[in-house]
């Protein structure tokens, strides 16, 4: 065989045909001539297809002749498909299936993909093990230290469009493929203790296939398979992860939105340095990039807003329940912020609608409007009159709450979603007070809430938020003549009663402020520049910061120890609280503060910065009343 296959000639395009053509018809004689028992086949056909396989055999470096060789045998090979047997050839499908295509030259790599999806098209034959051994070239070969080669590289865009382009083809040849090909990707996944390499390669060619009929037929799969991963990496970053400087200087100093890029070590490096080398957030931060490059991508291509509706019901049933997520929601806020008039608008929307249904369950729905409380705080791109609009929704919710409650009509009372809610208002208007009185109009709809009502009700959310943010809102508003006067006398008592206790008093709040500062440095330029800084932010009380006059100037630095700080999450699963209860606290990201009881000892309020860093929020466990008023 290798004698009648070898062309002496390469240059004879007038050869060619011919030779390759007299190859095609001693293929498919040599593949005929040994579908039988062993002992019945001619030995010299044996040979000949002992041949072809080592033709096959990629373990080894070919000459030229032999490359070409190959190309030429692979060629044949796709037009005999229908003689190739796995009962007598499956010496030479191995070989075929077991190749790592990275390694092919450009027209080797044309002919053996030709081959393969001529192969998946075989009726009831090798569909499987062709999807599969695509999958398995999602990953790069890798060398020491489990990085990619240079030259791999360099190939990597163009590998990636091949895999996806024969992995389409195949799927429109094939009606029963993707389904195939949806339980592949699934058994396939990177797991949480891959290296970085591997899971990077892997989603971003998965990626790849999300585009056109294609990702009709599994895009939603696929997306929500990437944010399953995100998610579990993001849950095992824990507070601990992040290394303490010297100890005088707070962490999230490191974290300020004015980096000097030669002393944080953005990228990779800062990432290791923010953590401490933790694997799980170096894997996220590069992850973080892929998948917003994808949405970026799907931007350019116009159909961001089909994929965002994805998204939606991914976010609705992976993340927003989700016990300590810090990074992976940002997917979200990036993709709002590629289209903030439609993207941007549903999502506020879409959380506040979940907050609203009473069929939702209270975890969900506390959840929601910390979302939405966070999201409108720190989304640049969304209005002050969209903000408005949704502060009322709120705000009334929380004025008929009261009511009924005055009224006792109230069949199953739910004290946290409440003050979960108020919390969320008071929240938000910390960061766009000043934006919203800024227009008349907005300031007349904003001065005609029920905010006196709500706070002075006796369920007493003053006492039961978060201190630093209720100061804050209090100066704010009483700055900007947000109510009556007599109000604030009385809500400056239910702050000093909440403080001569050992810090927050009965029924205090647990907190969560998802859209807190990002700290993974790689992905960060995607985030940072739709991003709002509470330093950024204009209060009614100061037009101009001043670092002097300014208590609250580094609200994205609160001094806090954060070496050991889940050690300081106590939640006793044997109390006679509800399971909700500890649901909820469960639910809280916060890392909780080393010095609460040391503050409340010396009488002071160093610790009642705004929350706003890192921290989604900063509170001790607590007990929250499940029923009736405190």
């Amino acid at each position: 065989m290798g004698a009648e296959l070898r062309r002496d000639d390469m240059a004879e395009a007038a050869v060619k045909p011919i030779r390759d053509s007299v190859a095609f018809r001693f293929v498919e004689h040599v593949l005929q001539s040994v579908r039988m028992d062993p002992f019945l086949v001619d030995p010299y056909d044996m040979d000949q297809y002992n041949k072809m396989v080592s033709t096959l055999d990629t373990s080894k470096k070919k000459t030229p002749d032999e490359e070409a060789l190959y190309v030429t045998t692979l060629k044949a090979l796709s037009e005999a498909v229908s003689k190739i047997d796995i009962t007598y050839h499956h010496l030479l499908l191995n070989n075929i299936f077991t190749v790592r295509i990275w390694y092919l030259q450009r027209d080797t790599l044309d002919a053996f993909l030709d081959l393969i999806t001529r192969l998946a098209a075989v009726a009831d034959q090798y569909l499987r093990e062709c999807l599969q051994m695509l999958v398995n070239n999602f990953t790069p070969p890798l060398v020491q230290r489990n990085e990619l080669p240079r030259w791999a590289v360099s190939r990597k865009k163009d590998i990636f469009f091949h895999l996806c382009e024969s992995l389409k083809t195949i799927s429109d040849t094939v009606p029963l493929a993707p389904r195939i090909l949806r339980d592949i990707i699934d058994r396939s996944m990177p797991k949480l203790f891959d290296n970085k390499a591997k899971m990077v390669s892997f989603v971003e060619c998965m990626l790849g296939l999300d585009t056109d009929r294609m990702g009709d037929l599994i895009g939603a799969t696929l997306l929500a398979k990437v944010v399953d991963l995100l998610t579990e990496l993001d849950v095992n970053i824990t507070w601990e992860d992040i290394i303490q400087g010297e100890h005088n200087k707070g962490i999230f100093e490191m974290e300020l939105e004015n980096l000097d890029e030669d002393e944080d070590g953005l990228g990779q490096a800062g990432t290791k340095v923010l953590f401490g080398g933790n694997a799980c957030a170096e894997k996220l931060d590069s992850l973080m990039v892929v998948v917003c490059e994808h949405l970026k991508s799907c931007a350019e291509r116009g159909c961001l807003d089909k994929e965002f509706d994805i998204l939606k019901t991914i976010f609705r049933a992976s993340v927003l329940r989700v016990h300590r997520s810090k990074f992976c929601q940002f997917i979200m806020f990036y993709a709002c912020s590629l289209d903030p008039k439609i993207c941007g608008l549903g999502f506020a929307f879409f959380l506040t609608d979940i907050f609203l249904n009473k069929e939702e369950d209270p975890i969900s729905r506390m959840s929601a409007v910390s979302y939405v409380g966070s999201y409108l705080s720190r989304a640049r791109f969304i209005s002050a009159d969209t903000v408005l609009g949704i502060l009322k929704k709120l705000v009334d919710w929380c004025d008929e709450y009261c009511v009924l409650q005055n009224r006792g009509t109230t069949a199953n009372p739910n004290h946290q979603i409440f003050y979960a809610t108020c919390q969320a208002v008071m929240y938000v208007l910390c960061f766009r007070l000043r934006s919203i009185m800024d227009y008349p109009n907005l300031k007349a709809q904003l001065f005609q809430l029920s905010f006196g009502f709500i706070l002075n009700h006796r369920l007493e959310p003053l006492k039961v938020c978060l201190p630093s943010i209720v100061n804050e809102f209090l100066r704010q508003a009483k700055d900007a003549g947000l109510f009556a006067a007599s109000m604030y006398s009385a809500a400056e008592d239910a702050i000093e009663s909440d403080l001569s206790r050992a810090f927050g008093g009965i029924n205090r709040l647990d907190t969560f402020f998802p859209f807190d500062p990002y700290l993974l440095k790689e992905s960060d330029r995607y985030i940072r520049p739709n991003f709002e800084f509470w330093s950024m932010v204009k209060t009614t009380y100061n037009n101009d910061k001043d670092d002097d006059d300014d208590e609250l100037l580094d609200l994205d630095a609160p001094e806090m120890n954060v070496g050991s700080l889940d050690d300081h999450v106590e939640i006793d699963i044997n109390s006679d609280d509800d399971k909700l209860e500890y649901s909820m606290n469960k639910m809280s990201i916060t890392p909780h503060r080393s010095s609460y009881h040391g503050m409340a000892a010396d009488g002071g309020d160093a610790g009642l910065s705004m929350p706003a860093r890192i921290r989604p929020s900063a509170s001790p466990p607590s007990r929250w009343a499940m029923s009736g008023s405190p």
